[in-house]
């Protein structure tokens, strides 16, 4: 595979400097992280489909290289920012994970012309609530938290997050799952800090305007993720006449970090079959397993 050039660098929004890095040439694909992890959850896609798209990935306000600074401010009004300075107008496809698929969605839903399909990774609409019991660990982690224990948080939250339900630490990739502990525990420090206020990305909740999304939805989960997300994915799939679901087996909340070349075959088949094929002459077998 041939290499692209990154471009990097920071977007000043407000008082705030954002990072960023994108390569590639075509269809905008912008890549949002979850909120234990940071634009690196993408280290696996990033030159993969920077072959055929312009593939955009930053560290939202508070994770990564993007500090946090005082003031309000919310997570689209960011990506607007970030996309106008990098002068990226036209429809793009929005691939996000947990957290940031609920940003993505939020964006799809207001401004429903800049969206041409989204991809949901394990999340879900935002202001969706479901009546599921909150997991054990929750709580043991947020006792760390109080306590100064961010060490313990973020292996707790690690456990919870990448090695998922019914799998041991033991049982999972151990470079990627050192990775995911790296990102979530320097979001921890940044958020000991108390800097800046996020507020809602929209006042209209995603998951009672489902039925205003037309585009192309793919939702992608891992089977040992939390029980919350497994069934946030069927109410999607439920809601929306244009989702389809890919399960991944062997993966939790970060399956694209689990499982790569799954991963990047399952997204490569859904951006194959969009109207406009943007990713024609790859070559590679997309049959699912």
């Amino acid at each position: 595979m041939a290499t692209t050039q990154t471009k990097s660098g920071y977007a000043a929004i407000d008082n705030a400097r954002v990072y960023f890095e994108t390569a590639g040439e075509g269809m905008p694909l912008v890549m949002i992280h979850a909120g234990v992890a940071d634009c690196r959850q993408w280290n696996n896609e990033f030159n993969f489909f920077a072959q055929n798209c312009r593939v955009l990935r930053y560290d939202m306000r508070g994770f990564g290289k993007s500090e946090p600074v005082e003031g309000e401010f919310n997570p689209m009004g960011d990506l607007v920012a970030l996309l106008e300075t990098l002068k990226i107008h036209e429809p793009l496809v929005l691939m996000g994970c947990s957290m940031g698929g609920g940003l993505a969605m939020d964006f799809a839903l207001t401004y429903p012309t800049r969206a041409r399909a989204l991809i949901m990774v394990d999340s879900g609409p935002s202001g969706l609530e479901l009546d599921i019991p909150p997991l054990p660990k929750y709580a043991e982690a947020e006792q760390a938290f109080k306590a100064g224990d961010l060490e313990r948080v973020a292996e707790i939250e690690t456990q919870i997050w990448f090695d998922g339900m019914g799998r041991t630490p033991e049982q999972v990739n151990q470079p990627m799952r050192k990775l995911l502990f790296e990102m979530d525990r320097k979001a921890l420090e940044y958020e000991v800090r108390q800097l800046g206020k996020r507020l809602p990305n929209t006042q209209m909740p995603a998951f009672s305007r489902l039925a205003e999304l037309k585009i192309p939805v793919l939702v992608i989960v891992g089977a040992h993720d939390t029980p919350y997300t497994l069934a946030a994915a069927d109410y999607m799939l439920e809601k929306l006449p244009s989702a389809r679901k890919v399960t991944i087996e062997d993966a939790a909340h970060l399956p694209n970090m689990d499982q790569p070349q799954e991963f990047q075959r399952i997204v490569k088949d859904f951006l194959d079959g969009l109207p406009v094929n943007p990713l024609r002459g790859i070559g590679v077998n997309l049959e699912e397993n």
